[in-house]
């Protein structure tokens, strides 16, 4: 039988990063897929197929930066939901974030159990199930 709580996808060219946000979800009771990418173009092809997800994804990495991921999904009409998961505090990130609709929320790394707790509400299955 399928998991209908659907998959998070990790983006961050930073092995540690995504391991701390992998265990903090297992810790956390999560059981869903959740798989990670530090080449955010393979997860650009990856993920883009997918019907069903969930992306914490990183602003700042090389070759395709978190801009230009949101930027190709905004262009091929992809609207998977996406938390940002980043490093950068800039105010001008934060707001330029609220320009993408399918971002439901801007943290900063790293995830741990109190910033998990804000965002526990876009694990449960019936968030993931349904799409713009």
């Amino acid at each position: 039988m399928e998991d209908n709580t659907g998959r998070i996808y990790l983006v961050d060219d930073q092995p540690i990063s995504n391991f701390i946000t992998k265990k903090l979800l297992e810790l956390e009771g999560y059981k869903g897929a959740v798989i990670d990418f530090t080449d955010p173009t393979l997860a650009f092809e990856t993920i883009s197929e997918d019907e069903n997800a969930l992306i914490f994804l990183d602003l700042n990495m090389p070759v395709m930066n978190g801009w230009d991921f949101l930027e190709a999904f905004r262009e091929r009409n992809i609207n998977h939901r996406i938390i940002i998961l980043t490093s950068s505090i800039s105010k001008v990130d934060i707001e330029k974030a609220k320009e993408y609709p399918f971002v439901q929320k801007y943290m900063i790394k790293p995830l741990n159990k109190k910033k998990f707790a804000e965002i526990s509400e876009y694990l449960n299955p019936p968030a993931l199930a349904t799409r713009s």
